[in-house]
Formats: C-alpha cells, structure tokens, sequence
C-alpha cells in the first residue's frame, strides 16, 4: 500500500547565508552555529549527529551518534570498537557526519577521515562518565551482535553491576573515542521557496576554498 505523506513540506524563512558574512576557516562557522543553538531553548540532544560509514561490503550504514568533543584538529565521539562502525572504520576511515538543527533551519555535512584518539585520551572521557553507561560499555562488548533477549542483556547488567558494587570501573581496550578530521564542509541554510543556502568549503592544502552551490 502506498502511504501518502506529500502533503507534509515546511517552508523555511528564518535566515540567511551570504559569502560576506562568513569566516574564511569553516570551524568558525560552525563553532558560531554551534553556540547560537546551544544557547537557545531547545531541548533536543543538539549535539546528536548523523554518522555514516561504508560498510565491508560496500554498503553506507548511518547512525546516530554523540558529537563530545570539537576543535579545529577534528570532531570526537565515543564507541565500541568492535561495534559494525568501529569495523567498518577499520576497514575504511572514511566517513561523512551531519546536524540537522530544524528550529534554526541548518544543516552541516562534514566529510572527513577517523582516527583513533590516544588510549589516555579515551581513558580520561571514560572516567567522566556515569557508573551506569561505564557498565554498559561492559555489557555490550559484543555490541552489534545478535543476542537471544533483552532479558539476557538486563541480566547480565545486573551481574557485573553486584561485581563491579565497590570497585573502580576501567576502560575495556575495546572502547574508546575517534576523531574525524575533515576535508570538506557544506553548511546549509533553509530558504524561502527552496532557495537554499548552500556554502561548501574544501580543503585545498593549507587553505580552504568556498564556493556556493545551487539548492
């Protein structure tokens, strides 16, 4: 059955992005955006941001995953490395992440390399967290595997949760962070009438190349 949903658009209105009001070094640009929607009033995980990686066998797969740290060497997350896209960077380290910020009408697309992050690097993020997903991250080493029942995994967290009662919890060697340094920036910006903004900036050397595309 085919289901109907056209009738769903949004047109967008709320501002614009012209090569005059823009840095020269695409971090800035998304450093100001990044700021601008984490001091409004959304509620939303504003630092979610879509991963998407290809697969040994030459698939792309996307998911969500937490941006946690940034800066102008790269964009770091958190994962199991044994995880489908641990192993699929392993095989091929490059990836693509994007934000969608709707209440502010942006879109960023970064293209770039992942790399591991230093084993004191991940250990210190490691340590930050709660008791909870520490245990977690045990529990789901075998993350990405198929498994009988929740049950089984509830199970289980219970278990290493009494063992684990009045003991440090240490970083598994099979989880730590990436770190994406990127290539390429596109930043989007909604228009009326789907004229889009679209601003790409490429790196070329040791500069980066802005060029406007059509929406």
């Amino acid at each position: 059955m085919l289901r109907d949903i056209s009738n769903l658009r949004k047109s967008y209105s709320k501002n614009s992005l012209t090569e005059e009001d823009i840095p020269k070094d695409p971090f800035l640009l998304f450093d100001i955006w990044f700021k601008e929607v984490s001091s409004s009033t959304i509620k939303s995980e504003i630092n979610a941001m879509t991963l998407s990686t290809i697969s040994p066998s030459g698939y792309p797969n996307a998911r969500i995953v937490l941006l946690k740290y940034y800066s102008y060497e790269g964009f770091v997350f958190f994962t199991n490395y044994k995880s489908d896209k641990g192993v699929s960077i392993d095989k091929n380290n490059k990836v693509s992440i994007s934000f969608f910020w709707e209440d502010f009408e942006r879109q960023v697309i970064i293209n770039g390399t992942a790399s591991k992050t230093s084993k004191a690097f991940s250990t210190k993020y490691f340590n930050s967290r709660p008791k909870g997903s520490k245990i977690g991250a045990i529990v789901s080493e075998n993350q990405s595997s198929k498994i009988n029942s929740k049950d089984d995994i509830i199970e289980k967290f219970n278990h290493i949760s009494k063992e684990y009662l009045n003991k440090e919890i240490q970083r598994p060697d099979y989880w730590g962070g990436y770190i994406i340094k990127p290539i390429k920036y596109e930043f989007w910006q909604g228009g009326e009438n789907r004229l889009h903004d679209r601003i790409r900036y490429t790196r070329d050397k040791n500069f980066w190349k802005i060029e406007r595309l059509s929406p």
